[in-house]
């Protein structure tokens, strides 16, 4: 079994207010749970009004999916979601 996890920072431009924050992460995550079949959260950055970490977990059988399937997590964001800077990401096995 291979557990995978990435940690993805967020810039949200524009957010005034924490329920703004949440209104525009909250569809985010459902979205990247629902197409990359992963568990995913936010984790950090929860005071932070332009700022958020997500984390998105995989488990597989396989090393290299788990590395596939959230590698493009990122480049995913970027494309659907052009209100949403990736800052940083990084992936890491568990």
């Amino acid at each position: 079994m291979h557990v995978a996890a990435i940690a993805i920072d967020l810039h949200l431009p524009g957010c005034a207010s924490l329920k703004e924050k949440r209104s525009r992460l909250k569809p985010l995550l459902i979205a990247i749970r629902r197409t990359f079949n992963v568990s995913a959260a936010e984790i950090e950055h929860n005071d932070f009004l332009q700022a958020a970490g997500i984390a998105c977990v995989a488990v597989s059988n396989d090393h290299a999916h788990c590395q596939r399937v959230l590698g493009r997590i990122p480049k995913w964001i970027e494309t659907r979601r052009p209100d949403i800077t990736v800052i940083d990401h990084q992936i890491e096995f568990l």
